[in-house]
């Protein structure tokens, strides 16, 4: 994986000679007010309700505090708890809870509101996060113990997760549905104060907000007044409001722009190690691909190496399985990682029964090898599909693109009307295999549709039934390998996150604290006077 983890470009004042930036930024830079333009995978979010929904993005960690924060080391911080202990059987945690926090509606948060919250995941696709909790004690007021129904190493990562942000009781269950939508209200450093889908998310400062957690210098209310977070799917017209002043800061830089900032005399780049990667998934139900042969072909067809360095300029590192390289579970059977091998892809195909035609498309039974390939509508995504286009069509395959918005497309995913289609993951935890492969989510998130009875028992063992880390490990490395045996994706690329800014409008910490942009970094963020 190449990285920094951070990188000025070019910084200097020779944009500001034109007059057009401080035209531009001005009143942003009086008014405390930042403008941040949402990442690709953040896009098409309908709800801030963390409890319910499958897709979340960075304003949502603006809303709510998390009882335990994640560092860029994979380590633990205290927020809304103080301190944790967990019996030595792994059947109890006892969480002590930071006094003087109160929820943006006025209302104190307390070991009570732990206990109404927890609940409410029952029966929602959020629900493997708490499930191994058999129920909630309030010991005192500030004193909360998670009596489990199994041992769960994995319990303070779920704590940390974006899903896991704490929302008040009185407004949860007073909206009941529209709750996310018309109002979110958390403990976070910013107030929801206005959403509009699809479209932009603004929120205001929580002036009385006093209980940051260790990943921020700034102890005390944000710096900057107001954020509002827009939707741009096209990164070309994002990379050219952050020059213009109609954006701030990019969440998501694809990496091919990274030549064309060093350009800018103004932007600021901060590149961190990505958490997730690029993939294709390919659904297991439709023809031909529910034949393996057909899908350990497309699966070869792939060439990492080529894309890592023509489409991502060398930067970031290829993908040969699930999971990033940095978890120990991506640690598989050499033999079962998924390498570009077009000879072999031929040959499986042969087998499988289609022969190349003399229009260089595959035929059988009088049919071409005509598939549907998805995509959504953002540049790389775009980019990246087109160069898998070209790569399949070498083994035979006519891949169609077809480009759809992020909600369209997980509809398409829903009624199962696709084949092939180009997505990407970001999560830094095994259980992202639960997550895209368990039977229980077919159309979204179980993109390739897999249904196998003994891909759920080795699902059940890794998410239930590991005592301790080291057996939960292992159990995923298995479900792991039976998975990549069964040729469900075609991984392909690593990415990095790449956040660019405008140095002349916005000043962000020197270090970079959490595996992401959070709202650790936007309590610190400050608006260039």
């Amino acid at each position: 994986m190449h990285y920094t983890t951070k990188t000025l470009l070019h910084f200097g004042a020779a944009f500001m000679s034109t007059g057009i930036l401080t035209m531009n930024l001005s009143p942003a830079a009086f008014a405390q007010e930042v403008t941040i333009a949402f990442s690709g995978p953040e896009l098409g979010v309908t709800s801030y309700n963390p409890v319910t929904s499958t897709l979340l993005n960075t304003a949502n960690s603006l809303i709510y505090d998390r009882l335990v924060e994640q560092d860029a080391d994979q380590s633990y911080y205290p927020h809304l708890a103080t301190s944790w202990e967990e019996s030595g059987d792994g059947m109890a945690w006892t969480f002590k809870l930071r006094a003087g926090v109160m929820f943006q509606d006025g209302t104190p948060f307390n070991a009570q509101s732990i206990a109404d919250w927890i609940p409410d995941f029952k029966g929602t696709e959020n629900n493997y996060l708490v499930d191994a909790i058999g129920s909630v004690e309030v010991i005192d007021d500030l004193t909360v113990k998670f009596v489990m129904t199994r041992p769960e190493p994995n319990l303070l990562y779920n704590l940390a997760s974006t899903y896991m942000g704490v929302p008040s009781a009185a407004a949860f269950d007073r909206l009941g549905e529209n709750y996310g939508v018309s109002e979110a209200v958390g403990t976070g450093p910013f107030k929801l104060d206005s959403f509009s889908v699809g479209l932009e998310t603004v929120l205001v400062r929580n002036d009385d907000y006093a209980w940051a957690s260790e990943l921020s210098e700034n102890q005390a209310a944000a710096y900057v007044e107001r954020i509002t977070f827009r939707e741009i799917p096209d990164q070309s017209t994002a990379f050219l409001e952050l020059k213009t002043g109609g954006v701030d800061v990019l969440l998501g830089v694809p990496t091919d722009f990274l030549e064309i900032l060093e350009e800018e005399a103004n932007v600021a780049v901060i590149q961190m190690p990505g958490l997730g990667i690029k993939y294709m998934p390919i659904n297991v139900t439709v023809p031909p691909f529910d034949d393996i042969l057909v899908r350990q072909a497309t699966a070869l067809a792939v060439d990492q190496e080529s894309i890592l360095n023509s489409v991502y300029k060398g930067v970031g590192a290829v993908a040969n399985n699930f999971l990033i390289s940095s978890l120990p579970a991506a640690d598989v059977d050499p033999a079962l990682n998924v390498s570009y091998d077009p000879a072999r892809a031929g040959e499986l195909l042969d087998q499988a029964g289609w022969t190349m035609g003399d229009d260089g498309i595959r035929m059988k039974d009088g049919a071409p090898l005509r598939v549907k390939l998805f995509t959504q509508n953002a540049t790389d995504f775009k980019r990246l599909t087109q160069v898998v286009q070209a790569q399949l069509k070498e083994i035979g395959m006519d891949a169609v693109i077809t480009v759809f918005d992020s909600s369209t497309l997980r509809d398409e995913y829903k009624r199962n009307a696709h084949q092939l289609a180009v997505r990407e993951y970001d999560w830094n935890n095994s259980d992202i295999l639960d997550w895209f492969f368990s039977g229980e989510r077919l159309g979204y998130p179980n993109v390739s549709m897999w249904n196998d009875e003994t891909g759920q028992m080795l699902n059940d063992v890794a998410m239930t039934q590991s005592a301790t880390s080291e057996q939960r490990i292992a159990n995923f490395k298995a479900y792991h390998e039976y998975i990549l045996s069964q040729y469900l994706f075609a991984p392909i690329y690593q990415p990095t996150i790449n956040i660019a800014y405008n140095s002349e409008a916005v000043i962000l910490p020197e270090q970079i604290r959490g595996i992401r942009f959070r709202s650790q970094t936007a309590l610190d963020m400050k608006v260039v006077e």
